[in-house]
């Protein structure tokens, strides 16, 4: 049986989910892991873009791009925030 391959930034976004459950949902202490998903994501939007031949991708394309991503403009906020 041919299994699905693993959505983009999936890894990242497990391993986030891991670390909130394992500190009861202190972001704080995950924000690591939260920016490695969100670089992940922010690089498969780049990706995107770049394929579709403009500046970025829009919060409507998301969603085929991958479920485990926010929307990008949520993305490239947050990392503007966390330099």
């Amino acid at each position: 049986m041919k299994q699905e391959p693993e959505p983009p930034c999936q890894a990242e976004a497990c391993a986030l989910q891991t670390c909130l459950s394992a500190n009861t949902y202190s972001p704080e202490k995950c924000d690591a892991h939260l920016k490695r998903l969100y670089q992940c994501c922010s690089g498969l939007y780049r990706d995107r873009a770049e394929k579709n031949g403009t500046e970025r991708v829009n919060d409507t394309d998301q969603e085929n791009i991958s479920t485990a991503c926010p929307m990008p403009r949520v993305v490239e906020r947050w990392l503007k925030s966390h330099p």
